[in-house]
């Protein structure tokens, strides 16, 4: 059995060490035979692809250069440079659109028509902490790898391919990128006066690579409770803020509120609540902060919790977002639907467009300190934004429904007999 030199091994190896960050060194004497054959000597392609498979895939590796620039919320300057950088490198006229302070919107489409048919938008900001970028054989990890860069990247890619397909040109397609959409849709409202109006939109978020037919709404308040300090020993010469707070709440969360057939029941969540100065102190402040995920109609819902509070000694406060159940459309033939209980950007932009939503990752694990989409989820979300581009260009005609039963009732059901029992021309 011949051996293998170590300087050969080492000299294979070293192209492991760098992509993977092994914890071993390569031998001086190695690197002296890199040195020698500078510029000319060229890792295979395969071995390439075994030690780093993401910078050979040019879905994989976007997605990553996404991740890896921190764009928590109000900080998403330097994704939004970036992603203008790569989309003019990849021949498309890029325009930023200010939002506010340094923060941009990333607005792109090919040639000189930034009128298209159809618009594919996502938003490129995350919440915080930021979390690296980390990817196994199956896995990509990382804050923003599935809410919403996987959607940012996967989208990309699939305009990237029906251009290069020959599938669309200028005039069909174009990308808008947004900041803002964690928290109060600042960039998608922003992007309203952009002044292009299209035919269709489609929304990227994870929906597990299923189409959407709507989403909850969101009614956000403070109630606000006001009492009169005093020694806790004599709390007859005080009033408790604490005790109307919690008697409000109590109200509050066993409210029955209007539903929806499509999107079910609504949710009520109490996320923050505040209240007293010492334990032995009656409490003159209380407050609490509730967040609804609404089903049913925006309007009968806020008259049920003005009346729900109305006669307690207590202030509400609508504050935040506010907007009603979303509707969106699903008519596309070979995709899975879903339910979705979380909020987009989807009723901040302004229109009388078809909406579609959908895209990589799931909702379950968006947010989490252990954020990720699988890699064939992101493979599978491009085909899938394939598909919903050219129904959106080019709509399929379906027979509807009721014409489609009468057709086989009228027509295909006497042949169908003529057949049982025989022509009798011949």
């Amino acid at each position: 059995m011949k051996l293998i030199d170590p300087a050969s091994l080492g000299f294979l190896l070293l192209p492991f060490t760098q992509a993977l960050q092994l914890p071993f060194g390569i031998p001086t004497a190695v690197q002296g035979i890199r040195s020698t054959l500078g510029a000319s000597f060229k890792v295979p392609e395969f071995i390439k692809k075994f030690a780093d498979p993401i910078s050979t895939s040019p879905l994989y590796s976007l997605h990553r250069s996404l991740i890896e620039i921190p764009s928590i919320t109000g900080n998403e300057r330097g994704v939004g440079e970036w992603l203008a950088g790569y989309l003019m490198g990849k021949n498309f006229t890029v325009e930023t659109q200010t939002v506010s302070g340094d923060r941009i919107n990333i607005f792109a489409y090919l040639g000189k028509n930034r009128t298209t048919y159809t618009l594919v938008t996502s938003h490129i900001d995350t919440v915080p902490p930021f979390i690296p970028h980390k990817a196994t054989s199956n896995t990509i990890y990382g804050r923003g790898s599935n809410d919403a860069k996987g959607s940012v990247a996967s989208q990309i890619i699939a305009v990237e391919e029906l251009v290069a397909e020959e599938v669309i040109t200028e005039g069909d397609v174009s990308l808008l990128f947004v900041v803002g959409e964690e928290t109060l849709g600042d960039g998608m409202k922003t992007a309203n006066s952009l002044g292009p109006k299209w035919k269709t939109v489609i929304f990227g978020e994870p929906t597990e690579n299923k189409l959407a037919v709507g989403h909850k709404g969101i009614v956000m308040f403070d109630i606000v409770a006001r009492g009169k300090a005093s020694h806790s020993g004599y709390p007859q010469l005080g009033v408790n803020a604490n005790s109307h707070l919690v008697e409000a709440l109590y109200k509050i969360e066993h409210m029955i509120l209007p539903k929806s057939d499509l999107l079910g029941e609504s949710t009520i969540n109490i996320g923050l609540i505040q209240g007293g100065v010492a334990t032995n102190i009656i409490s003159p402040y209380a407050s609490a902060s509730v967040l609804i995920r609404l089903a049913g109609d925006l309007d009968e819902t806020l008259e049920v919790i003005k009346k729900t509070v109305h006669s307690l000694p207590v202030e509400l406060r609508f504050v935040g977002v506010t907007y009603g159940p979303q509707e969106t459309d699903h008519d596309v033939e070979n995709f899975e639907t879903i339910i979705c209980s979380y909020g987009t950007d989807i009723p901040n932009l302004h229109g009388d467009h078809k909406r579609y939503l959908y895209g990589p990752g799931s909702i379950f694990t968006a947010h989490s300190d252990n954020e990720y989409v699988l890699k064939s989820d992101l493979t599978e979300a491009v085909a899938g934004y394939k598909r919903l581009i050219r129904e959106s260009l080019w709509p399929t005609k379906r027979v509807p429904a009721i014409i489609e039963k009468v057709i086989k009732e009228d027509i295909i059901a006497p042949v169908s007999r003529s057949a049982t029992v025989g022509d009798k021309s011949s």
